[in-house]
């Protein structure tokens, strides 16, 4: 089974050609060229690339740009707007662009979007209509996220982050399960999977973070192996983690089975997107 990374976000400088929205705490660039350099480093034979809203908002095109470069290497997912009142088709339009497995909505408290807000209706219609997974960003907006996903039975969701607030530098908050309980309840949907991506960053402990391995043994149990997407959210955790930091406890864990570590690390992601990188993923 391929090692494929549930979440990535590659980007090039800062430039008025293709200028950031905002500027996050992440390195001056990770390109597309660099990113499939660390992936190589350490085994990992592809990932879904999920286009960076921090820094381009609803344009993805620097991630059809990388996925045109590294077609085996790379799966694309774009944040599509919910203002937008053409949004069905900009997704019908992605959905014709080469590489695409995905859209993702951000409901996050600082989003101040409501659950049943009519353009977030249009998207997950339009979803099902081309048969796109739709990752949702909700992490401390549990209900509102939860909400949505029970509105939408028809629709398949894909949770990010293990729907739990991540930080974005060090350290990890006193109490950074403490919205466990409500993940683990989320597990009844059966019309939603879970990243279980920048988990490492969740720990209070070094590298190789052995706290993170009691919480997480409880999302398996509850979401099952072949619901759980394991990711590094690489670049997003730069300041918390490594790249390699984010892989190896996965690889290397007692914890785990070789055969739950082949969902967990690539076979559930690639049945959650329908798709897996090809062969000449490593050169």
């Amino acid at each position: 089974m391929p090692i494929i990374d549930s979440q990535v976000h590659a980007y090039e400088a800062n430039t008025a050609q293709r200028p950031w929205h905002t500027v996050p705490n992440w390195p001056a660039h990770v390109t597309g060229d660099e990113m499939v350099a660390a992936m190589d480093k350490v085994g990992v034979d592809g990932a879904i690339f999920i286009s960076a809203f921090s820094m381009y908002r609803y344009d993805a095109s620097y991630a059809v740009d990388v996925q045109r470069a590294h077609p085996g290497r790379f799966a694309l997912v774009k944040p599509v707007d919910p203002d937008d009142p053409a949004v069905a088709d900009v997704i019908a339009d992605w959905k014709r662009t080469p590489g695409t497995v995905g859209i993702r909505i951000m409901l996050t408290k600082e989003a101040n979007r409501d659950p049943n807000d009519p353009g977030l209706d249009r998207i997950l219609r339009a979803a099902v209509r081309h048969d796109f997974p739709v990752n949702m960003l909700f992490w401390g907006n549990l209900e509102a996220g939860t909400a949505l996903i029970d509105r939408h039975p028809e629709t398949r969701f894909i949770v990010d982050h293990l729907g739990i607030l991540q930080p974005r530098t060090p350290p990890a908050p006193p109490q950074p399960w403490a919205d466990l309980p409500k993940v683990l309840d989320l597990a009844k949907r059966p019309n939603a999977v879970i990243k279980v991506s920048g988990a490492c960053t969740l720990s209070r402990e070094p590298y190789p973070f052995p706290d993170i391995w009691d919480p997480l043994a409880r999302v398996f149990d509850a979401w099952g192996f072949d619901r759980c997407l394991w990711g590094t959210d690489w670049t997003r955790a730069f300041a918390v983690v490594n790249y390699e930091q984010a892989v190896e406890p996965f690889l290397k864990t007692a914890r785990l089975s070789d055969s739950e570590r082949a969902m967990l690390m690539g076979g559930a992601c690639a049945k959650a997107y329908g798709w897996e990188p090809t062969k000449a993923k490593r050169g």
